[in-house]
């Protein structure tokens, strides 16, 4: 099982250099606040230019753990069934612990729409998911 968890960072990675989404070393210009609740986002649809750094800030108010993955069907796939506890090394994947904020700056390259959904279990299925509309 070790090497599946192992695997999937490289994958998760090059998905997103392929899809078109990068950290930013730049200063975001522009802000997003996403809170969830009762294991829902509050938010469920974000609109962003294109090229353009986003800060993303991810409020949990709940008392369990939640994560933030946004990405197309190959991404979210790859995480429904996989291993990994913990996300913090991506920009598009984020854990968010119980009653914390996290934040997370992401530059989408590509227009189009990107699915944000948790997959701790059970969480898809109750409705825990989001899109963020990139634009040019």
């Amino acid at each position: 099982m070790k090497r599946w968890h192992f695997g999937l960072v490289p994958l998760a990675i090059v998905a997103a250099l392929m899809l078109g989404w990068s950290g930013s070393p730049g200063r975001p210009s522009e802000n997003r606040t996403i809170s969830i609740h009762f294991s829902h986002f509050e938010t469920e649809e974000v609109t962003v230019r294109a090229g353009v750094p986003i800060r993303f800030e991810l409020r949990n108010e709940d008392p369990i753990e939640h994560e933030w993955i946004v990405g197309d069907e190959l991404t979210h796939g790859a995480h429904r069934f996989g291993t990994e506890p913990y996300h913090d090394e991506v920009p598009t994947e984020v854990t968010i612990p119980a009653f914390e904020t996290k934040t997370t700056v992401v530059t989408f390259d590509k227009p189009g729409e990107y699915a944000f959904i948790c997959h701790l279990p059970g969480h898809e299925a109750y409705g825990m998911r989001g899109v963020v509309r990139v634009v040019d």
